[in-house]
């Protein structure tokens, strides 16, 4: 197999990449540029290409197909910016990553602990050496009613983690788990946004489930309530968060991921001016939090990231079936 890597960062990724590489055979080379129409050409004589949250479109996985490409995987759990029916019209086997759930509930818990203790304002008074204490009063997690949307494998992993803080948890998945069960009440969104004093977001981004929390979701919900989302920018309708953020509905969030992200993840724009308003709007306001889509990042989880990349493409190559592919 010839593998082309799309995204490719040399500092965590490459070194990983060769390690694969040397045990299992395959040749490989890499860029560190987004895949584009321009760099199609790239793909030239290789047979798989891997692929971070990449926007995939049909013409671009045509010309890949053009090109002889046969297999892609995208270098994360989630495949919703892959064009799938236009991959399996094309002949294209598509695999996705899997990683430990472990980094992805770390941080769901870190955000919720620092949007409820307002880490933010008291990071940015201390460095102009506010050192005072009022508006900077927090709560305890343990009095809170935190609401889990979406108990898969790292919604699970979250309820787990809260439950050695002694808050009451409740959940809503279209199937729950009976291991849950006793430590989580399953309750229907509804019900769960106007009890929870915490919303966290763990729900795939599934076309169904686009802006699954908008004005008339967050209209539900307490006065004050904090959002976490650490799942898929798209859960969520960036504007009536906004609305909600500024009419005090929201008293907090923390998220690392948010709509329109693609082009600015994972590449250094400090030195331009970027075309995202609704950023700039959310990065403005003292009791919002915005990481750049960094919850998966650990040692742990980017083995994991590119073992599972090259072990799907290695086995569509041979025509194999994958525990990877995406059906």
């Amino acid at each position: 197999m010839k593998l082309f890597a799309y995204s490719l960062r040399p500092y965590d990724e490459l070194p990983v990449l060769q390690r694969l590489a040397d045990e299992r055979g395959f040749e490989f080379d890499w860029t560190s540029e987004y895949p584009t129409m321009d760099n199609a050409g790239l793909t030239q004589g290789y047979d798989a290409v891997t692929i971070i949250t990449n926007p995939m479109p049909s013409e671009l996985l045509a010309r890949y197909a053009e090109l002889g490409v046969r297999g892609l995987a995208t270098r994360s759990i989630g495949f919703d910016h892959i064009d799938l029916d236009a991959a399996r019209s094309l002949g294209i086997r598509v695999g996705h990553a899997s990683y430990p759930p472990a980094g992805v509930a770390d941080y769901a818990v870190m955000l919720t602990l620092m949007a409820l203790r307002k880490a933010k304002l008291v990071d940015i008074a201390s460095s102009y050496q506010d050192f005072g204490l009022r508006g900077k009063i927090g709560h305890s997690l343990n009095t809170c009613t935190v609401g889990v949307v979406g108990t898969g494998a790292i919604g699970e992993a979250v309820c787990e983690r809260l439950a050695g803080f002694g808050c009451r948890i409740v959940a809503c998945d279209p199937y729950p788990k009976d291991r849950l069960r006793g430590r989580v009440e399953y309750l229907e969104l509804d019900e769960l946004l106007a009890c929870a004093d915490v919303v966290t977001l763990h729900a795939p981004g599934l076309p169904v489930n686009e802006h699954m929390i908008g004005a008339e979701q967050f209209a539900r919900m307490k006065d004050g309530v904090v959002i976490v989302n650490a799942a898929r920018g798209a859960l969520i309708d960036t504007a009536a968060l906004i609305d909600a953020v500024e009419s005090g509905k929201v008293g907090a969030a923390a998220l690392d991921t948010i709509e329109a992200e693609a082009g600015l993840y994972y590449l250094d724009r400090s030195r331009d001016v970027l075309p995202n308003r609704d950023r700039a709007i959310l990065m403005s306001f003292p009791n919002v939090i915005v990481t750049p889509h960094m919850a998966f990042y650990t040692e742990e989880a980017v083995e994991h990231m590119m073992g599972s990349n090259v072990e799907a493409l290695l086995a569509f190559d041979a025509g194999e079936e994958s525990r990877f592919e995406v059906k």
